[in-house]
């Protein structure tokens, strides 16, 4: 089905309303599985466990065929002891650190250090971190490291455990809960920022990015950096340094015409014959070159005038460059901060659209910033909710 067809767009908004409805849930499944980690029966203890693991660090519940994959995941049930190294570090003592290392849906690799011991795991209602420690390491004890950490439990059991609490829970809706409160409370957080009002929408964008960051590294959204990323980031970062000598260079020219000074260094009006003799359909690599060499020559001497200007044309010129130095700055930092990260994909099936559209709405972004137009196409369903729509429990009964 197209993506921004109508029952495309139903099935979207049904998926992020169960999400939404778990609000409702939640804390009860979270009361329950903090009882059952402690529990004598190694079933009941290996559920709560990987349960806590669906929650918390968001992985699959593995060995199952989601409708959206196309092969067996790596999760909870499929994990083997050698997918585990406790203490990486040896640091020793009472470190509770257990690198986790294994192949995950598309084989993108899983590999991540999780502090078990550190607060973040063990406060609130999803806490117990330090148990969930002890579980897996009385799990993995006297096995062979080709042997299953969970081997009292498998995906069948573990998804009826699920539906116990809330009518077609699955590891997906946790991923599509936490993935959504989530970005909606990092968006919060930012938005209190003291500094937050005067921000540009293009600022509060790359915060937005951030935001969409945190969500992906939950959700082990990675991607390996590509030749033709690198060179994009060296070409960025080279054409940067470049607009700021160019600045310089500036602040020296308005000092010579403030003193009155007409030796200021000037570029020549082009040969527009060179340009024309060029044809942008030319297959000629020697033509191409051409093309961009006097594109590279145009860039260079772009902030110079053909004839002395004046101090007031200096001075525009020069907030000009800032502004270009700054937008710059800011596209360099967006693509090498998420260079390893897919933002898209939990933006495309993770996170309500309707947290982003009431952001943009709230703090006047244009939509088109942080939402392309197949998206905008995806999720017209979601277009008008208000500034102040949020992802809670109340949203969960439209399900």
């Amino acid at each position: 089905l197209a993506a921004q067809s109508s029952f495309k767009g139903k099935s979207d908004r049904s998926k992020y309303s169960k999400a939404a409805l778990l609000c409702k849930y939640i804390t009860k499944i979270r009361k329950s599985y903090k009882k059952d980690l402690k529990s004598k029966d190694v079933e009941t203890r290996q559920l709560a466990t990987a349960t806590w693991v669906i929650d918390r660090l968001a992985l699959r519940v593995g060995g199952e065929k989601d409708t959206d994959e196309e092969a067996d995941t790596v999760g909870c049930c499929s994990l083997r002891v050698e997918h585990l190294t406790f203490d990486p570090n040896d640091e020793g003592g009472d470190n509770k650190e257990i690198e986790l290392e294994f192949l995950g849906k598309d084989s993108m690799l899983f590999k991540q250090t999780i502090d078990f011991g550190a607060e973040m795991y063990n406060q609130g209602e999803g806490g117990m971190g330090d148990q969930v420690f002890k579980n897996l390491e009385g799990f993995c004890k006297k096995k062979k490291s080709t042997e299953e950490v969970f081997h009292a439990i498998n995906p069948t059991l573990l998804n009826a455990h699920l539906k116990k609490f809330m009518d077609g829970l699955t590891a997906k809706v946790f991923r599509t809960y936490n993935a959504s409160k989530t970005l909606q409370e990092e968006l919060r957080r930012h938005e209190e920022s003291p500094l937050w009002a005067n921000l540009t929408p293009a600022e509060k964008v790359v915060e937005y990015n951030a935001a969409n960051r945190e969500v992906a590294i939950l959700c082990n959204h990675q991607k390996s950096v590509s030749k033709a990323q690198e060179t994009q980031l060296e070409a960025i970062g080279a054409k940067l340094a470049k607009l700021k000598k160019q600045r310089k260079e500036l602040k020296a020219i308005g000092r010579k015409v403030s003193a009155g000074a007409t030796d200021v260094p000037l570029r020549k009006s082009p040969k527009s014959t060179n340009a024309q003799k060029i044809k942008a359909t030319e297959a000629d690599e020697a033509a191409k070159q051409k093309k961009r060499d006097l594109a590279q020559l145009k860039f260079n001497k772009a902030h110079l005038w053909e004839k002395v200007p004046t101090v007031e044309q200096v001075k525009k010129r020069i907030v000009t460059w800032q502004g270009k130095i700054a937008k710059m700055e800011l596209d360099l930092k967006h693509k090498d901060d998420n260079k390893e990260v897919s933002l898209g994909t939990s933006k495309i099936n993770y996170m309500d659209p309707r947290i982003s559209v009431a952001w943009c709405k709230r703090n006047e972004v244009p939509i088109d910033k942080v939402f392309s137009k197949t998206l905008r196409d995806k999720f017209n369903w979601a277009m008008a909710v208000p500034p102040d729509w949020e992802f809670n429990e109340t949203i969960g009964k439209e399900a």
